[in-house]
């Protein structure tokens, strides 16, 4: 059975729009992607609020309170019933992310069993004949199978991956 990796925030989690929705609620700003595209975190888009934007991360409840991208559930069970899926997340470097990202596969995504799921420091390790993620760094590191870049503000001006703009795109391909 083929094996596909699936990264978390802004792939199967919208991490942008619980950004947008901490600054919206905290700062007082109005967020459009527009602002973000080509930024490749939130600290740059808003420099005047750095130090703020990056405690969000570490905060209780951050993680937790995503709401799942567009169509990703319907989907990600579709290729389940087809496919190895493993979700892998970088999640050391915010260890409240690790209870929280846990839980919040088990509401959100019931049919991922935990011994499917890494919660990693880097990816580089990670064998799969796909991996779908909207990182660069871990798209790079990823040698044995297809890299699927995950449609994101953050990654608008990178190239040299097929890109897919949303779940939809996915299912058209793997399904």
């Amino acid at each position: 059975m083929k094996r596909i990796a699936i990264d978390m925030d802004d792939v199967m989690a919208d991490a942008t729009s619980r950004f947008k929705e901490y600054a919206e609620k905290r700062l007082g700003l109005v967020v459009t992607t527009e602002m973000l595209r080509g930024r490749h975190n939130w600290a740059e888009s808003f420099p005047e609020h750095k130090a703020e934007i990056k405690s969000w991360v570490y905060e209780k409840g951050f993680f937790r309170g995503m709401k799942p991208m567009p169509d990703a559930q319907e989907i990600v069970k579709k290729l389940h019933e087809k496919y190895e899926i493993f979700v892998v997340s970088a999640a050391i470097e915010f260890p409240n992310s690790l209870v929280e990202k846990i839980e919040w596969l088990a509401e959100f995504f019931p049919f991922i069993q935990w011994n499917y799921i890494v919660l990693c420091g880097h990816k580089y390790m990670i064998k799969a004949d796909y991996l779908i993620d909207d990182h660069e760094k871990n798209l790079l590191a990823f040698r044995e199978g297809t890299p699927l870049m995950f449609d994101a503000p953050h990654n608008f001006d990178v190239k040299g991956f097929q890109r897919m703009n949303n779940w939809k795109e996915i299912e058209k391909l793997l399904c």
